[in-house]
């Protein structure tokens, strides 16, 4: 694991192509979800087959011992459009129902965080036509602008693997994260062996990008996502650096062949 977690930091974050720093490769990122904003949900379903929805309810379900606590304060970072956002609030709606101590109207704001405007515009605007009890608020994933030890539970999904520092990220999650709170981290990685794991991996290298540039108009946005997942850490890589950045208990859940993983671990 120790060798793993050298080879990772070979490369700390993201690079698209082209950038040559952190400060470069956020702004690409931010250019480049900014672009594909206003197709961004009919791509992710579309091009998952909306298995993403299965993904999210999953991880969902995996928190669902802190979203029945009605006082639990919770925060989606790289929000998108929110999805992962309004996944974890129905099941909360859900969890709460089922009790007779605990009123649903009652439950601490969940939050969701983007750097992209143009994403955090489209989650506004979905968040009014359901009884979410959310809140959006554009933040850099990076530097939060929360203090120390403030949530019960913070999750990302598919938004890790576009941070330009990995470190910083875990330590920043980390920070604001009460002792005992918890981490998920729901991503795509290279999947594993096996003829369907091959055509998934033909699929998300060759058909995806494909679609996604078609339909969205951005070739450079579905391009960057498969070439970014080959260069992620693999599961085993992104556990121990987890663990070296201030939590404990790091658990795998492996989806579709391999290739979708969540990540939950315990603030040390």
């Amino acid at each position: 694991m120790t060798s793993s977690v050298q080879k990772l930091e070979k490369l700390p974050g993201t690079r698209p192509e082209g950038s040559q720093n952190e400060t470069e490769a956020s702004a690409r990122v931010q250019q480049m979800f900014d672009s594909i904003a206003p197709r961004y949900d009919f791509l992710n379903h579309l091009l998952s087959f909306s298995l993403d929805r299965v993904w999210r309810r999953r991880t969902a379900k995996k928190f669902m011992h802190i979203l029945s606590r009605p006082e639990a304060r919770i925060l989606d970072l790289c929000c998108g459009t929110g999805d992962l956002a309004f996944a974890l609030d129905r099941a909360r709606i859900s969890s709460i129902g089922k009790s007779q101590h605990s009123r649903m109207e009652d439950r601490e704001p969940l939050i969701g965080s983007d750097f992209v405007e143009k994403m955090l515009e489209r989650a506004r605007e979905k968040s009014t036509k359901h009884p979410y009890r959310t809140a959006f608020a554009a933040a850099d994933a990076l530097h939060v602008p929360f203090p120390d030890a403030t949530f019960d539970l913070v999750t990302t999904a598919f938004g890790f693997r576009n941070l330009a520092n990995y470190e910083q990220g875990l330590r920043e999650f980390a920070r604001i994260l009460k002792p005992g709170g918890e981490l998920g981290i729901l991503e795509f990685t290279e999947p594993g062996s096996g003829p369907f794991a091959g055509v998934f991996r033909f699929y998300f290298r060759h058909i995806l990008p494909r679609i996604g540039g078609a339909v969205s108009g951005s070739s450079e946005a579905y391009a960057y996502l498969p070439s970014s997942v080959s260069k992620f850490p693999s599961p085993a890589a992104l556990a121990a650096l987890i663990e070296k950045n201030g939590f404990r208990n790091v658990r795998i859940a492996s989806w579709n062949f391999g290739s979708v993983i969540l990540h939950s671990a315990v603030r040390a």
